[in-house]
């Protein structure tokens, strides 16, 4: 086992994800281009997995526990959280598998392909980058912020630009997205007015009042 392998793994964070403050910590010693050796000697011997330069962590034959990817998503790109198609899978109103973790952040746009996964991170304007989104135990030892199905709804219709209540209604997310309306019309409404609020988009605002009066708010 490489050095800085083991150093990480006796640490045991969750899923084995660490960033270069931790190989900093662990070799205060050691120089830039000594700790740079380091991390790319345990990448070549593939017990270390590079996400994104400075973030990194162990391969899952060297983990004490699971890493969600969740987990993944929110060190790639702060602030930000799971949303859009990833989000409505997650609380099991699209049928079909995501194959790509979507989210949402205040800060530009990026696009994150990593040994785990493709991370997708949407820009979308907003007053509270928290509002219609929960913090979520994932495990023991791991949270995410993900979205409540309006917020997710709500970042959706910003991203696909062509959508808009008066022309696509209920449609987009019954026939689009494939969500049952049986389902829709179960959603707890209480964020409601929290989501509708920190929307700064007026096409997307329309759209939240539209299914606001069709799901009875």
């Amino acid at each position: 086992m490489q050095a800085l392998t083991e150093r990480v793994f006796a640490l045991a964070s969750p899923g084995g994800l660490f960033d270069a403050g931790v190989v900093r910590n662990l070799f205060p010693t050691a120089s830039s281009g000594a700790r740079k050796l380091l991390v790319n000697r345990a990448v070549h011997h593939g017990e270390v997995l590079r996400l994104r330069s400075g973030l990194y962590c162990l391969a899952p034959a060297y983990r004490k526990s699971s890493l969600h990817p969740f987990t993944v998503a929110a060190a790639l790109h702060a602030p930000s959280h799971v949303s859009l198609e990833t989000a409505l899978s997650f609380h099991g109103l699209i049928p079909e598998a995501v194959f790509q973790v979507a989210c949402v952040t205040a800060r530009r746009s990026r696009t994150y392909a990593t040994p785990l996964g493709t991370y997708v991170f949407r820009c979308v304007p907003c007053h509270d980058p928290r509002a219609g989104v929960r913090a979520v135990r994932l495990s023991p030892d791991a949270w995410a912020f993900v979205a409540l199905p309006l917020r997710a709804i709500a970042d959706l219709v910003y991203v696909r630009r062509h959508v808009t209540w008066n022309r696509d209604g209920l449609r987009f997310l019954t026939e689009s997205l494939r969500i049952e309306e049986e389902d829709l019309r179960e959603l707890k409404l209480e964020a409601f007015q929290e989501v509708r609020h920190t929307v700064r988009n007026r096409r997307t605002q329309a759209y939240m009042d539209g299914l606001g009066q069709e799901l009875g708010r």
